[in-house]
């Protein structure tokens, strides 16, 4: 930015901690008009679609961690405490991150920052395949990369929420969450089945290879984009603006409200994620039965994603935010006791469903009603709930070394029950949420 150009625009804002880049006028976010591309939401927006484009890789790879490492682990120690120790390692350094994650995406750079976080993983998932495809790998090599991986991944969840309002305009940001979902559960429909046959015909080193292209695929995707960004022109105590997050979330009574529920439902009702590997054993299953049932999820996740984007702006979204966790640890339930593999994948797809119509319509609300300055420090700590998947997965298998993993599972919906009727007691303006006001 040329001198005379800076001065006018500190001049302008009365403030020289924070300067927005000139942006060049081609990556101005313009929804392109008429034809196909009109009914498509944030899809309108050049540099949005290649990002979006470019996530099916990033995404994908993710998935096929989540796969493949629970595969792995239970192959080299058959317990589930283990397979809850991989969720632990990986959890609780991506929580430690997630929360300065999100001030470094209000201060720097945040495509430079996705391409560092992409070129990590891919990094990390080459290795692991490595030590895999040689047969050197021990179960300590998977923590660790586990815990490297969970470092990454605390700095890649909020950059990536935060960077949406640089790719389209703020009208679109209810499409792009809605887009955004898809992508994540669209990902769990097909990935999960390619993943769990490529396991059963080569084992998980190849599937660690696909997912490191993957990531690199993204990050050439990323170095193609020209975004705006925030740089800081001065130190600030990046604890004093972690502070003010929490300290907003603190004192606005939606947010302390809907993040801890969400904290709590993916931690309680998601245990079936990381034990899934001995879940599936009880049916004598593999890795392909495994893959089977992330799908049969991911199909119901899409279905519901579909019906929130149609009902959310309705009057009654209170009753969709509050409905959707409880009908959601209801079908857990059912899946912890199911006496064959079709009643499993039956009550998984209804389980998936009402996940989506919580998740989705609880984050368009957070993401519309958070302020700019501070997106991405709230949403960072709001990112933390992708991480009480793992971390809930401990909690699980602990319970299932000792009880089984039918009590492990049914034990954590029934806590998130208990849980949901006291945050609807406590917080009953929730309940009378409208959408037509609110979205």
């Amino acid at each position: 930015m040329a001198r005379d150009e800076r001065n006018e625009l500190i001049s302008s804002t009365g403030s020289s901690s924070v300067v927005q880049e000139m942006a060049d006028p081609a990556v101005v976010p313009k929804a392109e008009q008429g034809g196909f591309l009109a009914r498509l939401g944030a899809l309108r927006y050049p540099m949005y679609r290649r990002f979006w484009l470019g996530s099916i890789a990033a995404v994908g790879g993710f998935n096929l961690i989540m796969l493949a490492q629970g595969v792995l682990v239970f192959d080299l120690t058959g317990s589930p405490l283990n397979l809850g120790l991989t969720g632990a390692a990986t959890a609780v350094p991506t929580i430690l991150v997630t929360l300065f994650g999100g001030v470094l995406a209000d201060r720097l750079d945040k495509r430079r920052l996705l391409m560092a976080t992409q070129a990590v993983l891919a990094a990390l998932l080459a290795t692991l395949a490595t030590l895999d495809a040689t047969g050197v790998i021990k179960v300590w090599h998977v923590y660790v990369i586990a815990a490297l991986t969970g470092l990454v991944t605390g700095l890649d969840w909020p950059v990536r929420q935060a960077i949406f309002t640089r790719l389209i305009e703020l009208k679109a940001l209810g499409s792009a969450v809605a887009l955004n979902s898809f992508l994540w559960q669209g990902s769990r429909m097909v990935v999960p089945t390619l993943g769990g046959i490529l396991i059963a015909w080569f084992g998980t080193a190849v599937v660690f290879y696909l997912g490191s292209i993957a990531f690199v695929i993204m990050l050439l995707v990323l170095a193609s984009l020209r975004v705006s960004s925030t740089v800081s022109l001065r130190p600030r105590n990046p604890l004093r603006d972690l502070m003010e997050g929490i300290d907003y979330i603190r004192r606005t009574r939606l947010f302390f409200a809907l993040i801890p529920l969400t904290f709590a439902n993916y931690f309680f009702g998601m245990t079936y994620i990381q034990l899934m590997p001995a879940y599936v054993d009880l049916f004598d299953g593999g890795p392909r039965e495994i893959g089977y049932l992330f799908t049969v999820v991911g199909i119901g996740a899409v279905v519901g994603t579909v019906l929130t984007g149609r009902l959310q702006g309705g009057r009654r979204l209170g009753w969709m935010i509050m409905g959707g966790p409880l009908v959601f640890s209801g079908f857990v339930t059912l899946f912890a006791m199911s006496p064959n593999y079709l009643v499993s994948a039956l009550t998984l797809f209804a389980a998936g469903i009402f996940s989506s119509v919580f998740l989705i319509s609880s984050m368009t609300l957070l993401q519309i009603k958070v302020p700019e300055e501070l997106r991405g420090r709230v949403m960072g700590i709001h990112g933390i709930t992708f991480s009480m998947i793992p971390l809930g997965g401990f909690f699980g298998g602990v319970l299932a070394d000792i009880w089984g993993v039918r009590i492990a599972i049914g034990a954590g919906a029934v806590v998130l029950v208990v849980i949901i009727g006291s945050v609807a007691a406590y917080q009953q303006q929730l309940m009378k949420l409208d959408g037509r006001r609110s979205v």
